[in-house]
C-alpha cells in the first residue's frame, strides 16, 4: 500500500496527472481521499473493484472522463495467511493483471501505456543463480511447484502474472506497451496513510521487530533475498515508466545493492544510536562471500534513478516507525 501512495502522491505532484486509483472497499478509497485533503477532486478519485480475479472486474475502472492515457496495474496479494494458494494468491495476480489489460483494450482505447508492479521474485530461483541477475533473469518455478510449495506460492504468483502481461501484448497486439517494474524487498518511511504498526509491509516489519528488540536473546532471522530498495525509488520508478517514452516494453529491475539483516542493524546503529539498547551487539551476518550479483543500471539509464543509500533509507524507515509507537 506504501508503495501504492507514494506513487499517487508523485502523480498528483505540480498537477501532472489526474489519477483514478481503484480499492476493494470504499472505506479504504475515502482513506486515500482523506490522506490527500489537500488534492482537488477532480485531481484524485477511487472505483470500488472489490475483487480483481473476476471478470471484467476492471472495467468500470478503466472507463474514465476524460479518458486515461496511462494505467498503473500495483494490485497483487503477498500475505503469510494462505488457505488455498490458487484462490488465495495464484488467481488474483494472475488473473488480475491479464483483466486489467482485456478490460483496457476493449474500453480504453486512448491508453498508450501500461506499468505492472512486478517483482525481483519473478527473476529469482531459489535454488540456483545466475551470477548476475538482470532483466534477461526468469524464475523458473512450475505452476504445479508454486501450487504444492507454500516457499514457491508468492514468487510463483509474480512470475505468472509478468508472464501473462507479456504474453498478452505479444499475442493480442494492443494500442499500448507494458512496462514492468521488478523490485525486490522494499524498505523505506511508511506514509501518514498508515496509522499502526499493524499496517506495514512485510519489509519494514523487520525493521520494526529489530528496534523493538525482538532480537536481543535470539538470532536474527535468515536475511532471504539480499538485495533492496528504497520505497520513493520504486514509486518513482513507476512514474518515470509513463513519463519516458524509451520505456515502453521494458522490464526494469529496480535496486539499490545487495544488503543483509546484521547490515540493517549496524545502519540503525548508527542512525539512531539511541535505540542501541534494543540492538542485537554482535550478530552473525548471513550474506555468502558468493553473494549473487545484480545489474540495475537500465533502470539508471532510462528510467534516470539515482538510488538512495541504504544509510538513509533505514534511518528514514526507523524514524517513521518511532512516530508510530515502535
Amino acid at each position: 500500500m506504501v508503495k501504492v501512495l507514494l506513487t499517487v502522491q508523485e502523480l498528483i505532484a505540480d498537477d501532472r496527472h489526474d489519477v483514478v486509483t481503484t480499492v476493494r472497499s470504499k472505506a479504504k478509497g475515502d482513506k486515500i481521499l482523506e490522506a490527500y485533503s489537500n488534492t482537488l477532486k477532480e485531481k484524485l478519485s477511487y472505483v470500488i473493484v472489490e475483487d480483481v480475479a473476476q471478470d471484467g472486474a476492471f472495467d468500470q475502472a478503466v472507463r474514465t472522463d476524460p479518458p486515461c492515457e496511462c494505467v498503473i496495474h500495483t494490485a497483487s496479494p503477498f500475505h503469510f495467511k494462505v488457505k488455498d494458494p490458487v484462490k488465495d494468491i495464484l488467481d488474483p495476480a494472475v488473473k488480475g493483471t491479464s483483466g486489467i489489460l482485456k478490460s483496457i483494450k476493449a474500453y480504453a482505447p486512448t491508453v498508450k501505456r501500461v506499468v505492472v508492479t512486478s517483482s525481483f521474485s519473478a527473476m529469482f530461483g531459489l535454488n540456483a543463480h545466475p551470477k548476475v541477475y538482470d532483466e534477461t533473469s526468469w524464475n523458473p518455478v512450475t505452476w504445479e511447484g508454486a501450487v504444492k510449495n507454500p516457499r514457491l506460492t508468492y514468487h510463483g504468483s509474480k512470475t505468472f502474472a509478468e508472464k501473462a502481461a507479456w504474453d498478452f501484448v505479444e499475442k493480442e497486439k494492443p494500442n499500448f506497451d507494458v512496462v514492468t517494474i521488478n523490485p525486490p524487498l522494499v524498505f523505506g518511511p511508511v506514509t501518514h496513510y498508515v496509522s499502526s504498526l499493524d499496517g506495514l509491509n512485510t519489509s519494514n516489519e523487520r525493521v520494526r521487530d529489530i528496534i523493538q528488540g525482538n532480537f536481543l536473546d535470539k538470532a536474527l532471522p535468515h536475511t532471504g533475498i539480499y538485495l533492496w530498495a528504497d520505497v520513493r525509488d520504486v514509486a518513482l520508478a513507476h512514474i518515470r515508466a509513463i513519463e519516458v517514452p524509451e520505456a515502453g516494453g521494458n522490464r526494469f529491475l529496480v535496486t539499490a545493492g545487495h544488503f543483509s539483516n546484521k547490515i540493517v542493524v549496524d545502519m540503525i546503529r548508527e542512525s539512531h544510536p539511541e535505540l542501541s539498547s534494543k540492538l542485537p551487539e554482535n550478530p552473525t551476518d548471513d550474506i555468502p562471500a558468493d553473494i549473487y550479483g545484480y545489474d540495475s543500471s537500465k533502470a539508471s539509464r532510462i528510467l534516470g534513478i539515482t538510488f538512495r543509500s541504504l544509510k538513509d533509507s533505514i534511518g528514514d524507515t526507523v524514524t517513521s516507525l518511532v512516530k508510530l509507537g515502535a
